[in-house]
């Protein structure tokens, strides 16, 4: 046990990082469960997204919406989804990421503090400034219902 422990710090351990679209529907999850409440409509707008951001039919945005909810339930932190959304999506993929997030934020409305501080935890962590952020708020904000 305590080599296992070991390898956990060493630099060429091996990392277990989940695919990038289960770490994008991982942190839609995440951010749709940032007020404690998951809401059908937040669901709903989760696998919307998905359907659009990978090109997918409902059942396999279903599909994976469902996988990053296991991932997200399981997962300590975010950092795990981060860092692969990072790495894997270009500046603007990134962008269209954090205006999704917000859309799944905004769903219902309401801007709770939890879902404010986790979206200025996200933007940086994705690589999208506040500034960008701000304006991915403001368009969805002005999206007719």
């Amino acid at each position: 046990m305590l080599d296992a422990l070991k390898s956990l710090f060493r630099p060429d351990a091996p990392r277990h990082e989940v695919p990038a679209d289960v770490a994008v529907a991982a942190l839609l999850v995440e951010a749709a469960r940032a007020d404690d409440i998951y809401a059908p409509e937040e669901r709903e707008a989760v696998a919307r997204l998905l359907m659009a951001m990978f090109h997918l039919d409902r059942d396999a945005a279903l599909a994976l919406r469902a996988r990053g909810e296991a991932a997200q339930a399981e997962a300590a932190d975010v950092v795990r989804f981060t860092r692969v959304v990072k790495f894997a999506l270009d500046e603007d993929g990134r962008r269209q990421l954090i205006e999704a997030l917000w859309t799944v934020v905004l769903v219902d409305h309401e801007r709770a503090p939890d879902e404010d501080a986790l979206l200025r935890k996200l933007a940086p962590l994705i690589a999208v400034d506040d500034h960008d952020s701000a304006a991915a708020r403001q368009r969805v904000l002005a999206r007719p219902d």
